[in-house]
């Protein structure tokens, strides 16, 4: 059996959005900014040239992805009109996965509160 692999990269953006669900008080509502850390995961087995995926190739697309969003309003995004950290998730897992068959995970964080999501593939 051949050993299987999981390479990550990350990348960072900051983004606003509000959220409209809830009692019609709740801070939620408010317009406000985060600061996101995105990671991704590709698995699989060693290819011929030795490696899963090309590092510096995940890492561009993945900072594209994620230049998309960056000091923009998330609910102005298609898929993101309410935009919880799940759907977050799901809007980078569909941007990476025709190029990255293996992606196997996709963690988003706001480090400076605690909060995290994680969408495995």
């Amino acid at each position: 059996m051949k050993p299987v692999f999981e390479i990550t990269k990350a990348a960072f953006f900051d983004a606003a959005h509000f959220i409209e669900q809830g009692p019609t008080d709740h801070r939620y509502r408010k317009l406000h900014g985060h600061s996101f850390k995105v990671e991704v995961s590709v698995r699989g087995e060693m290819s011929e040239e030795g490696w899963v995926a090309d590092l510096e190739t995940l890492d561009v697309a993945l900072k594209a992805v994620a230049a998309e969003l960056d000091h923009g309003l998330l609910n102005d995004k298609p898929g993101l009109e309410v935009p919880t950290l799940e759907r977050l998730c799901l809007y980078f897992a569909e941007r990476l996965k025709v190029q990255f068959p293996g992606l196997s995970r996709v963690e988003l964080s706001r480090p400076t509160i605690g909060e995290r999501c994680a969408l495995v593939v």
